[in-house]
């Protein structure tokens, strides 16, 4: 079997027509729920892209694996789906973003150069790679935001479109009324068409790269197709830039009550400029019809996608994994962007269709089951014929309940943010090493607990289902607090660190040593079997020099 593993950047998890949306029709994301099992309580282990996906590829915790945000690099030495594939025998290949931050500086010192295969793999997350490109070509003063060759600008270039730049001239971009370039960074274009022919923009090329791959490949193979949309910048060419309007925009699901006292940490995202921008109306009647836009697009392409697997002949040879790395307020609980724990944020969308027989008694269900992204990796591997090495890997196969099984699960789920690269740091006057939060979740209390000596935040999801009104601000619920705690305390020892051997390893070597000769604290031998000191008991050998 082959796995066939999306991921689309920033997409919400409810902005599909299976998880309810009420204007937004995706039927190929339908058609993938149909086949398999939609999971409808998966959480990120950091609603950020660089540590969510770290912790997609590693199936371990952010402070586990240690790249706690947007370029920290993932260590050298760390293991990661390609590690545990390739074991199994199944090749694991990158089609389009990561965001990984290669440990340059680790690899120096142990010798590795990326120009070598195994080198290359510890600079790619693990992978081989068919096409990278991260997908934010932004310049200015001192250059390129990211300074690596962009394989979709160079496709661009091959197309005519006359630029050095054209993901920003082009592909992000619309054409404004005096003729200038429309920048997609500004919300005031978001309606406008990108000045790109849509065949041309970032995810078609990167569908036909996809389909490229699969053609040549040999199986088994893993393909982590990573799509760069429907991410900022907020712009879709036609046909999908129009399709929807300020009437199809939801209203914002944010409270006053959200304002008054808030807690310090969120107090501080509240007053950031994306959430300022957020919080005006007009920017969500531009934004949010482009954000479905681009939804709608990938949708249509999963559909060519799909198609293609099934016209050559792969569908029932493939199992398909759709998510993301983390949502998107959208204006939402005052906020933009990702970055707290609310469920906009957090939650993410996960479809994974199983093609074989062993998965037909849950095909078109739901799972509410608490899942966590770590848990792919754990699944791949089951998928791939191995056994999860759970000394190094911290999620949980889905694989029973893809059978149609209720296995015993965990009660809770946890999720991570160090914000210490932010002005939210400093604004709140936090050393780096206190800029941490963490989630525990237990599927009704959701509980935020904050470094640098802040009080708690607590929801209750059964009666405010939207998160508006901070339980922790009163003492009426200390005791769901307490508990809410134990449990982080229990996660915070957990075993992250002994990678280097199983309990399995660790049971065999019990005895080792004895059978081996190491027989210390014994008074006259009698105490073990006689086997083992039996090296031991024989005639004296002569002095040296004697006769």
């Amino acid at each position: 079997m082959n796995i066939l593993f999306v991921m689309y950047d920033q997409l919400r998890h409810d902005y599909l027509s299976c998880a309810g949306h009420p204007h937004l029709q995706t039927p190929n994301f339908d058609r993938v729920a149909a086949m398999g099992v939609r999971f409808s309580n998966a959480y990120v282990q950091s609603p950020v892209c660089g540590s969510s996906r770290m912790s997609f590829y590693t199936g371990r915790y952010v402070s586990s694996h240690g790249a706690q945000w947007n370029g920290f690099p993932l260590r050298v030495g760390e293991q990661t789906l390609g590690d545990h594939l390739r074991r199994e025998g199944m090749d694991c290949w990158l089609i389009g973003k990561t965001h990984m931050k290669a440990d340059a500086e680790g690899m120096q010192r142990l010798g590795l150069s990326p120009d070598t295969t195994i080198g290359a793999r510890q600079a790619e997350c693990g992978f081989d790679t068919w096409i990278r490109d991260d997908g934010l070509w932004g310049e200015g003063p001192d250059g390129f935001y990211d300074e690596k060759r962009s394989p979709y600008n160079e496709y661009l270039k091959s197309k005519g479109y006359p630029s050095d730049n054209p993901w920003a001239d082009f592909a992000n971009a619309g054409v404004g009324d005096d003729g200038s370039v429309a920048s997609g960074w500004m919300f005031a274009n978001a309606d406008k068409p990108a000045n790109i022919r849509e065949e041309d923009s970032e995810t078609p090329w990167l569908t036909q790269r996809t389909m490229e791959f699969i053609a040549q490949a040999k199986a088994p193979w893993c393909a982590h197709v990573s799509y760069i949309k429907p991410h900022w910048p907020y712009i879709v060419p036609a046909p999908y830039h129009d399709l929807y309007g300020p009437n199809n925009v939801p209203q914002a699901q944010r409270h006053p009550a959200e304002r008054d006292d808030p807690h310090p940490v969120y107090g501080a995202y509240m007053e950031g400029p994306i959430a300022q921008s957020f919080q005006r109306d007009e920017v969500r009647e531009k934004v949010i019809p482009a954000y479905m836009g681009l939804i709608k697009q990938c949708d249509d392409q999963l559909g060519v996608l799909l198609d293609f697997l099934e016209e050559s002949g792969r569908l029932n040879e493939t199992m398909i994994v759709l998510t993301s790395d983390h949502g998107d307020y959208l204006g939402d609980h005052w906020m933009g962007e990702k970055d707290l724990f609310h469920e906009p944020s957090v939650k993410i969308p996960l479809i994974i269709f199983d093609p074989r027989g062993r998965a037909d008694a849950s095909r078109g269900t739901t799972c509410d089951a608490l899942v966590e992204s770590i848990d792919v990796a754990a699944t791949f591997v089951e998928a791939a014929g191995g056994t999860v090495p759970d000394h190094i890997i911290e999620g949980r196969s889905l694989q029973p309940w893809l059978d149609g099984k209720k296995p015993p699960w965990r009660e809770f789920v946890i999720s991570e943010y160090d914000y210490s690269a932010t002005p939210q740091c400093v604004k709140l006057g936090l050393e780096p090493r206190d800029a941490r939060l963490f989630m525990v979740f237990d599927g009704r209390f959701k509980l935020m607990h904050a470094e640098g000596g802040f009080r708690p935040m607590l929801f209750d999801l059964q009666s405010d289902p939207h998160e508006f009104h901070d339980l922790a601000k009163g003492n009426d619920h200390q005791a769901e607090i307490d508990r809410l705690y134990d449990h982080l305390a229990k996660w915070g020892r957990r075993l992250a660190q002994r990678v280097t051997r199983s309990e399995d390893d660790i049971k065999a070597m019990r005895g080792r040593s004895a059978r081996k000769g190491i027989l210390p604290f014994l008074y006259d031998g009698s105490e073990v079997p006689e086997e083992l000191t039996a090296r031991y008991r024989v005639p004296a050998p002569r002095k040296i020099g004697s006769k």
